[in-house]
């Protein structure tokens, strides 16, 4: 009797085959992949695919048979599949096998016979469409001899993104100067791994990155680089990708490598348990993700009970099972009946042995788990939250006292019996059904349609689980019953945490995406710079905190105010007499408790003229973390004096001065930015938001000499470690006259000074020495002693101040930079003059980058950098073109509003439903997502989630005025530059 075919080329992962170009191109085209199925990218049946069937296997047909050697007959002359079957050729080593799939056991374990696939191209379609309707198919019944065909293999397919936009690829063809650019070889972080599939493809799927580009910054990673630098210094590396992007691919490859060290994890600890086989080691190396392994390794667990079916196998009757499924005419159950051994003592007893094994082995089937994922994606699979029976129970009156609490349904109103279909369910509404589930308030569910359990059960017995030879219809019983307890035991648990753990995935990643975002605005929004401020920490019973801070954020004076009070007469003559004492002008009033009342108090006191001659104006500006900074370690050390709350006041007027240098002292989730921040993975938010701050920091550059410790340690490449030997070999030896000086500190090795050079500044205002004698050279300060130049090795280290140290241009491209001078006339001097700028432009325009750039011996991605460098004048800012902050003279309160007034406005918060904006009535009114369409957005700002964040000015238009519940609703009319 034909055996019926099963080879490894049935489940072989589409991104390793490099033999065909077209779905090559298809992949890098299609949206990101579904990450949490065993078969990763195995075809997906659409509604689509099967009305086109036919078309497209008549096409398939055409187009091998013009490859094929022979002469190709009509479709009418063709065979039967049985008469074809001994037609036979290997198509893969057995080590090719085992890398590229590896099953538990199937009943066609102990045979493989490969199959032409040209020669099965004609069917394919036809036979899928026999498989997967339940119209089409067979009765179930005792089998016969004859064969049903497998199921089409589908290109893959890369859809299930649930309604969510694709990620955008970085392609060599969209960038106009991205090209393959490899780096030298070197050991590469992902050649431990030790899987089965190939660590780059999978990544450049999961990312939409370029494999090349992949591959560098793989290594970049291993060789110690920081994003920062991978994004300013080898932009052709990565192929111009911005941090996030890099960011995205460096989480891809930690995840990577964390399923690789889990699947190690869990092999040495079957091995040690005597459980692990060749079949299943080779499983373990196929999943692509942590769920995988948990579905693999969930029966031998420690501390878990015994599965049934290693019961069942330990019982001997995994032999049985096996030969129902190959030659079921041979199989005599009554001989497996043992009458003094529990479970073997009755027939039935036998059977349901038998069930139990082939259920486990329907479950771990690869092919199978693709099969029923492929009828979910045709399903309208839906989710359902409802009020957990838990917080019905408290919510009832009950005798006697009642220790917890009752739960807040209210909250949750809108999910007490919600539900949506996965692909379209938005993100904060995923984050909103978890909270209340891990709350006990609500209870969620996934629904599946009984339909695809019904195709489902037909599939496995008369497709892929058919036996090979006539069956009894009671041996046919036990499998449809395998077939049913397989799905309900194992299939539908595994798909239902599958769509909750994509989901949730999905909303944390989004989620964590607007955090960084917000953070980078509020963070780079331009300083006031020049300016006395006064900040005010507001109060009724306490008073307001005042503090007056020079320009440099210097604290002049602090003082307590009682404006609320019924001396506030007297108070306002003496704040009058401090802003004239100290040329103050300007007040940042924070937004905490008594703001408004404080802001009407100083609005009705400019109306009055009663600051005249001085004009005088203030700002509203967030005062979040304020407090938790005035009692910190950090706000002790700088303000050791000072009551606490007078360290709000100063904290409040320094974000308006300079927000970068006063924010990063206060922990990001402290700052007031996102929502759902405690419903996300912590790790993940931390690390992200760290890693922006750590950005904003170094493309902003920091002046070596005059910066504190906690903004030095944000640098690229430097620590809290390396930032405190900065500041003690300052204290020793005096401020840093070059970037080569940094050389001479403790703890910072080549590698250090590589990655933070360039971020650092050393700005001649800040170091009298070099304002005195210019660029001549100045003698070491006699602490440099020769001792610490041995140590360091750095005879070489220039005393000499080199005016490139002001510049983004790294130390690495001095040699390239002057010699770009010296071929167009220009000097040092003339850095940010009109005359250099001229002489580069026309420089550029004459002979072209590129050409400047090979002549150079660099890159075109290098010279400009360079270029910038030496035009943008002696402390340029980049924050300067980033929105500042607000200061008016009057104030508007809502009863002023009414529907269809435009006003203009800045964000102060987004969340993933909607961007908060203030609009100076003392209380936030809120876009709705749906009014932020790509039209209203500038083309730079058209990015896959909202597109707004903190510190934005918007021009809007009032929709609605809920005085009752004090809320505002606002249609966004544009974005205002």
């Amino acid at each position: 009797m034909l055996r019926r075919t099963r080879t490894a080329k049935v489940y072989k992962e589409p991104e390793t085959d490099d033999s065909d170009d077209t779905t090559g191109n298809q992949k890098d085209d299609s949206e990101e992949l579904d990450e949490w199925l065993p078969n990763l990218n195995e075809g997906k049946a659409k509604e689509r695919c099967q009305r086109g069937t036919d078309e497209t296997a008549e096409k398939k047909k055409v187009t091998k048979r013009v490859a094929k050697p022979k002469e190709p007959k009509p479709k009418a002359e063709r065979k039967p599949r049985a008469a074809r079957v001994p037609r036979v050729k290997k198509e893969k080593t057995s080590t090719e096998n085992q890398t590229e799939d590896a099953v538990l056991p199937k009943p066609e374990s102990h045979q493989h016979v490969a199959i032409k696939e040209e020669r099965l191209s004609i069917n394919l379609s036809r036979e899928y469409n026999n498989a997967a309707a339940p119209r089409d198919m067979p009765d179930e019944g005792p089998s016969s001899s004859q064969h049903f065909p497998k199921m089409k293999k589908e290109e893959p397919d890369d859809s299930f993104t649930f309604d969510e936009p694709a990620q955008k690829k970085q392609k060599t063809t969209n960038v106009p100067q991205g090209r393959p650019i490899k780096l030298k070889p070197g050991n590469s972080c992902v050649e431990d791994l030790q899987m089965n599939w190939d660590p780059i493809r999978v990544l450049a799927n999961k990312t939409g990155v370029e494999q090349w580009v992949c591959v560098n910054i793989s290594q970049l990673f291993q060789e110690e680089n920081t994003i920062p630098f991978m994004v300013r210094y080898r932009k052709e590396l990565i192929n111009h990708m911005d941090a996030d992007a890099v960011r995205d691919v460096q989480l891809a490859l930690e995840e990577l490598r964390s399923v690789a060290k889990k699947s190690r994890s869990v092999a040495q600890t079957l091995k040690k348990e005597g459980v692990l086989t060749s079949d299943l080691e080779m499983v373990l190396k196929n999943c692509t993700t942590a769920d995988e392994i948990d579905h693999v390794y969930g029966p031998y667990k420690k501390g878990s009970k015994l599965s049934k079916a290693r019961r069942a196998k330990e019982l001997g009757l995994e032999p049985v099972a096996l030969a129902l499924l190959q030659a079921p005419q041979t199989l005599d159950l009554l001989s497996s009946i043992q009458p003094n051994t529990k479970g073997l003592s009755t027939l039935d007893e036998v059977a349901t042995g038998v069930q139990e094994i082939l259920a486990d082995m329907i479950a771990k089937d690869k092919e199978t788990l693709s099969y029923v994922q492929s009828l979910c994606d045709r399903s309208a699979v839906t989710i359902h939250s409802s009020v957990s029976k838990t917080a019905l129970k408290e919510q009832q009156p009950q005798q006697g006292n009642q220790k917890s609490k009752p739960k807040d349904i209210a909250k949750f109103s809108l999910y007490t019996d919600f539900t949506c279909d996965v692909q379209r369910i938005q993100h904060h509404q995923t984050l909103a059904i978890n909270r209340g589930e891990n709350l006990k308030i609500l209870t969620v569910k996934v629904n599946i349609p009984d339909w695809v359990k019904n195709d489902f059960c037909r599939w496995c017995v008369n497709v892929r689980w058919r036996p090979q030879g006539f069956a009894q219809p009671e041996l046919m019983t036990i499998l449809k019953n395998a077939g049913e307890d397989s799905y309900k035991r194992f299939i539908l648990p595994f798909l239902s945490r599958g769509y909750r753990s994509k989901l949730t995935a999905s909303a944390e990643k989004e989620s964590i995406a607007m955090f960084v975002r917000n953070l980078r605005q509020r963070l780079l929004m331009c300083p006031v710079r020049g300016k006395v401020v006064m900040g005010v920490d507001p109060g009724f019973h306490h008073g307001c905190k005042l503090a007056i801070l020079s320009p440099t954020s210097q604290i002049l004076h602090t003082d307590v105010v009682y404006l609320h009070g019924s001396a506030k007469h007297k108070e306002a003559e003496k704040l009058r007499h401090l802003m004239f004492k100290h040329s103050c002008p300007t007040i940042v009033i924070g937004n905490g408790k008594a703001c408004r009342e404080t802001e009407a108090f100083f609005t009705d006191l400019i109306k009055r003229r009663f600051f005249n001659p001085m004009d005088v104006s203030y700002c509203i500006t967030d005062e979040a973390g304020a407090s938790i900074y005035s009692v910190s370690p950090e706000a002790v050390k700088e303000m050791p004096d000072m009551d606490p709350n007078l360290r709000s006041a100063v904290s409040i007027g320094r974000r308006v001065q300079d927000p970068l240098a006063e924010l990063i002292k206060i922990d990001p989730k402290h700052i007031g930015i996102g929502t759902y921040q405690h419903d996300v993975s912590q790790s993940l938010l931390r690390a992200a938001l760290d890693g922006v701050v750590q950005e904003c920091v170094s493309f902003v550059g920091v002046d070596i000499n005059i910066c504190s410790e906690t903004l030095m340690r944000h640098i690229a490449g430097l620590n809290a470690g390396r930032a405190r030997n900065i500041m003690e070999w300052k204290e020793k030896n005096g401020p840093f006259l070059n970037r080569e000086q940094l050389k001479l500190v403790k703890g910072l090795g080549p590698k250090s000074f590589q990655q933070c050079a360039g971020f650092i500044r050393i700005n001649p205002e800040t170091v009298p020495s070099i304002c005195s004698r210019g660029n001549e050279d100045l003698e070491v300060p006699e602490k440099q002693t020769a001792k610490k130049r041995k140590v360091k090795g750095s005879d070489s280290t220039s005393n000499r101040f080199n005016p490139l140290d002001q510049t983004c241009i790294h130390p690495e491209s001095y040699s390239i930079a002057l010699r770009f001078l010296s071929q167009i006339g220009g000097s040092l001097d003339q850095m940010g003059s009109a005359v250099l700028r001229q002489s580069v432009e026309s420089s550029v325009q004459s002979s072209g980058l590129d050409v400047l750039a090979k002549f150079l011996d660099t890159t075109p991605e290098t010279l400009q950098l360079i270029v910038d460098g030496l035009i943008q004048p002696p402390g340029f800012d980049i924050r300067q073109d980033f929105e500042q902050a607000d200061f008016k003279r009057e104030i508007v309160s809502m009863n002023d509003l009414h529907d269809g007034m435009v006003l203009t406005g800045r964000v102060t918060n987004t969340a993933l439903f909607g961007a908060f904006v203030d609009i100076g009535v003392g209380r936030s009114g809120l876009i709705p997502k749906r009014f932020i369409t790509p039209e209203k957005l500038p083309v730079d700002q058209r990015r896959r989630s909202l597109a707004l964040g903190p510190g934005e000015r918007v021009e809007v238009r009032v929709m609605n005025v809920d005085l009752q519940r004090n809320r505002i609703s606002l249609d966004l009319i544009r974005v205002l530059r």
